[in-house]
C-alpha cells in the first residue's frame, strides 16, 4: 500500500517514515504543503497523513483542494493544536480521522489500518480471502497449516491483491501501489514477485487476464 505523509517536522517526518517503511508501506514523505497537493492530486495513494501545520500552504486549504478536485483517498490529519476548533475544520474539508500531537506511532499505525479497512470494506485485523490469512504484524500468511514468511515486496503486492479479490489489476496500477516515489518502477519486477507469490501460494490464486493484468481468485 503506498502512503503519502506530509509533515515538516524533518526529525518526525523521518521517524515515521521509517517506522511506517517496517510495516509495510510504501512512503512519500513531503515537508511542505505545495508539494503535497501536487503529489495527493497526482497519484494514486491508498491513504494520506496530513499535518495541518505545513509551510508554503497550509495542510487545511490542501486537504480542501484535494476534495473539491474530487480525490476520495482517506486522509488522516495531525494537529499540534489540542483545540476542538481545528478538529472540526479538518473533518468539515473532508478529513476521515485525526491525530493530536504527541502520539504514539502505534496509534498513528492502527487508525491507518481502520482507514484501509473502511475505504475497501475488509473487516477484522487479519485480512482473509479464499482460505489465506495475512498477518499484517508479522508480514506472513497462513493456510491451514501452512506458513510462509514473506519480503516486504511480497508484502505489500499481496496486500494489495488481498484488499481487492477479484479485481483485475494491470502491472502499472501495482506498480503505483506497491513502490514510493524514487523506487526503481520496473512493471516487469512485479510479473517476478507474482510468480513468487504463486511459487508460495499456489499458481491458481493469482490468474493472469492476458493483455489486462492479474485477478486474485475472491474464492476457488
Amino acid at each position: 500500500m503506498r502512503l503519502l505523509l506530509a509533515e515538516d517536522d524533518a526529525e518526525l517526518g523521518a521517524r515515521l517514515k521509517r517506522f511506517l517503511d517496517r510495516q509495510g508501506f510504501a512512503v512519500d514523505l513531503f515537508d511542505n504543503g505545495v508539494d503535497a497537493g501536487h503529489y495527493g492530486s497526482e497519484t494514486p495513494y491508498d491513504v494520506i497523513v496530513l499535518d495541518l501545520g505545513l509551510p508554503q500552504r497550509p495542510g487545511l486549504d490542501v486537504l480542501d483542494q484535494w476534495r473539491k478536485d474530487g480525490i476520495k483517498t482517506p486522509v488522516l490529519i495531525l494537529t499540534a493544536r489540542d483545540t476542538w476548533q481545528e478538529k472540526v475544520q479538518g473533518l468539515q474539508k473532508g478529513a476521515d480521522d485525526y491525530l493530536t500531537k504527541p502520539f504514539h506511532e502505534e496509534e498513528l499505525l492502527a487508525r491507518i489500518h481502520a482507514l484501509i479497512r473502511r475505504n475497501t470494506g475488509a473487516v477484522g485485523e487479519t485480512l482473509v480471502v479464499n482460505g489465506l490469512e495475512l498477518d499484517e504484524a508479522t508480514q506472513s500468511v497462513r493456510r491451514g497449516d501452512e506458513h510462509w514468511q514473506l519480503t516486504g515486496t511480497e508484502f505489500r503486492l499481496l496486500r494489495y491483491f488481498m484488499l481487492h479479490p477479484g479485481h483485475v489489476l494491470s502491472k502499472s496500477r501495482l506498480t503505483e501501489h506497491v513502490y514510493e516515489q524514487d523506487a526503481d518502477k520496473d512493471s516487469n519486477v512485479i510479473e517476478v514477485y507474482v510468480n513468487r507469490l504463486r511459487q508460495k501460494l499456489g499458481s491458481d490464486v493469482i490468474t493472469t487476464r492476458r493483455g489486462q493484468g492479474y485477478v486474485f481468485e475472491a474464492s476457488s
